[in-house]
């Protein structure tokens, strides 16, 4: 296979920076890149698909999260591709082509910030930003072997940025390593320096780990065994997550029927909680983009086309009971994991899909996936997808959630445990 210099990854490539720029800044030095959903100045944004581009004019003025970048002293280098109007997790653009995914090119890279984990993992910026609204930082993250950071929801400004579905839309970032993480999710958050605080637990949401595919010493025991060595194991909790969801978010029951099939594969109640999310980001898909779509009648790529129509076709009823189910789960997590817990889970349920594999089957996938992607969604919690090395030719990664607005205290852990994940994952590969 032969690979192009840039991996397929950017839609535009340009030299964007404050000037002059000074050494002191936190980010000097740093380049990064943007989805291609985020307003720059004098630029089309082109939303994944041409006839978007063809039917918009060019942005006025550079969404606030990209000018907080740029005067935090970064350099940015263009823009990337990513999955047509951000509905899907895969990374396969009809349009623009798929970016290899650097660490398993027969694997999709993830989407649909695809061009952007693309972009990190293989060395050409040293960090990007994505968004996530279902999945689409901490998929391709996972998928791409780099770090991806999804921040509590409403807490960055998604000013400037194309609109999915505003319960769930956020800006997030990836890193190829936790210190940059930070450096730049400081700067987005505008959080002051403090020292890290100690967390009071972690939590192994078992019942999601036997979702994963990947033998559960390749993940699970990994973050246990750094968690102890860091910590102590007497901070470490066990709980099955489907059922405190099933207790505690009482608003879930008119889901319970819906979308369940293949039980084999699914813990009921984060099931339910998937197909709630799905469902309020239809409706919200609907109201921004459904008159655009009906009236142009864009070309969509295989799989996003049938979901696109299907939100804009949707009549969904259940809209007043997916917002209690919001404010429930928030709740129920924010006692589950209290100040300073830690809430351990699978970033994805397996191995990337290979490239060309069929609609129908990446449907399946995307509908299972969404179990354990839609826990950080609902709540509104922050999340961030750690990479733990390959296993069997594929990236491997591992997830931490902290409650709604912990994400100082979250970035700084990950920098905190990194080097501890990474000597166990290394002392398993010898």
């Amino acid at each position: 296979m032969e690979i192009d210099s840039d991996y397929g990854a950017f839609t535009e490539k340009f030299l964007l920076q404050q000037s002059p720029s000074s050494h002191d800044l936190p980010l000097s030095g740093l380049i990064f890149a943007v989805k291609d959903i985020y307003d720059v100045a004098g630029y089309v944004t082109g939303f994944g698909n041409p006839d978007w581009a063809r039917t918009h004019p060019a942005a006025e003025s550079t969404a606030p999260s990209v000018s907080t970048i740029l005067r935090g002293g970064a350099t940015c280098i263009g823009k990337t591709v990513m999955d047509e109007m951000a509905y899907c997790m895969f990374g396969e653009n009809k349009h623009y082509g798929t970016p290899v995914n650097p660490r398993a090119p027969d694997r999709v890279p993830g989407g649909s910030s695809s061009g952007s984990a693309v972009v990190v993992a293989a060395g050409l910026a040293d960090f990007s930003l994505g968004t996530d609204t279902g999945a689409s930082v901490r998929v391709p993250a996972s998928y791409c072997g780099i770090f991806g950071f999804r921040p509590s929801h409403g807490v960055i400004s998604t000013s400037g940025v194309i609109p999915m579905s505003q319960s769930f839309d956020t800006v997030g970032w990836f890193a190829r390593d936790p210190v940059i993480l930070r450096r730049v999710g400081h700067v987005l958050l505008q959080l002051p320096d403090v020292p890290p605080v100690r967390p009071t637990q972690l939590i192994i949401a078992e019942d999601c780990f036997q979702l994963s595919s990947i033998p559960s010493d390749r993940v699970k025991q990994v973050i246990v065994h750094s968690f102890e060595k860091l910590f102590g194991g007497h901070l470490i909790k066990h709980a099955n997550l489907g059922d405190v969801v099933k207790d505690k978010v009482p608003s879930l029951n008119c889901f319970l029927d819906k979308g369940n099939a293949g039980q084999e594969y699914n813990i009921p109640s984060l099931a339910a909680l998937s197909s709630a999310m799905r469902m309020l980001q239809r409706h919200e898909f609907k109201n921004n983009h459904g008159e655009w779509v009906s009236t142009v009648r864009p070309d969509l790529g295989p799989g996003i086309s049938e979901r696109i129509w299907e939100a804009v076709r949707a009549v969904d009823d259940n809209i007043n009971a997916c917002h209690s189910v919001k404010t429930e789960l928030c709740a129920a997590l924010t006692e589950l994991l209290g100040d300073a817990g830690l809430l351990a889970i699978p970033t994805v349920r397996g191995a990337p899909p290979k490239l060309q594999t069929e609609p129908a089957t990446l449907e399946t996938l995307l509908v299972r996936a969404f179990s354990l992607l839609s826990i950080a969604g609902v709540s509104g919690f922050c999340q961030v997808s750690i990479p733990l090395g390959m296993y069997e030719n594929a990236p491997v990664s591992v997830s931490l959630l902290a409650k709604h607005g912990s994400d100082g205290f979250l970035l700084n852990l990950v920098e905190t445990l990194y080097g501890t994940l990474k000597e166990q994952v290394e002392s398993l590969d010898r």
